[in-house]
C-alpha cells in the first residue's frame, strides 16, 4: 500500500477499544479503499499507526504491537507509520 497523508475527516472508525491507558482503532480510508491501526497510548502519549491489508485487518486490530514490531516500527514517540 502507499503512504497516503489523508485528514481524520477521510477516515472512518471500523472498531475501536481501550484499556490500561491504550486506545486501539481500526480505521477504514474510503479514497484507498485501505485499512489502517492506530494505537495511543494515553499515559506516554504516544502514538503508531500501521497500513494493514484488509484479510489481516482484524487480526492487527487485536495484535497491533506484533504488526508493529514485523515492520519494524518505533512504538514510542512522535506518530510512527509504516505501510
Amino acid at each position: 500500500m502507499a503512504d497516503t497523508i489523508t485528514s481524520e475527516r477521510d477516515r472512518r472508525e471500523l472498531a475501536h477499544r481501550s484499556a490500561d491507558g491504550i486506545e486501539v482503532t481500526l480505521l477504514w480510508i474510503p479514497d484507498a479503499d485501505a485499512v489502517a491501526v492506530r494505537v495511543r497510548e494515553r499515559d506516554a502519549d504516544n502514538v503508531f499507526e500501521i497500513d494493514v491489508a484488509r484479510d489481516q485487518a482484524l487480526n492487527a486490530f487485536h495484535h497491533p504491537y506484533a504488526y508493529a514490531a514485523l515492520r519494524a516500527i518505533h512504538t514510542t514517540g512522535p506518530l510512527g507509520r509504516a505501510a
